[in-house]
């Protein structure tokens, strides 16, 4: 019994940017996140003056704002590799699915629709 039967005429659609996507977003995500990053580095290289509470609290705001950047990054880097997914899965093979009678037209010929 073949499970997954393909309907009969069925041209694969050849792949486009979603494949793209997907190959590419690891890198992406990587080099985003570094650039991303660069803020809270570089604030603990920075020669601040003041008092050590206050230059602890400037790096900690900063962090806060580097941390709510990345996973909003990150959230928005989620979404579109399920959108390419999505997108991939739908380009792939149709297949048959179980007989399913269709009812018969009441009669009159009316559709169970129409008024």
């Amino acid at each position: 019994m073949n499970w997954f039967g393909t309907l009969p005429g069925f041209t694969r659609t050849p792949a486009g940017l979603e494949r793209v996507i997907l190959r590419r977003l690891p890198r992406w995500l990587g080099q985003g996140t570094l650039v991303l990053a660069a803020p809270s580095l570089l604030a603990r290289l920075w020669p601040w003056d003041g008092l050590a509470s206050d230059v602890h609290s400037r790096i900690t705001a900063i962090d806060i704002g580097v941390i709510s950047l990345v996973v909003l990054y990150w959230t928005v880097a989620l979404t579109v590799a399920i959108g390419a997914f999505i997108v991939m899965v739908m380009k792939g093979p149709a297949y048959v699915a179980d007989a399913y009678p269709l009812p018969a037209p009441p009669p009159g010929g009316t559709s169970p629709r129409e008024p």
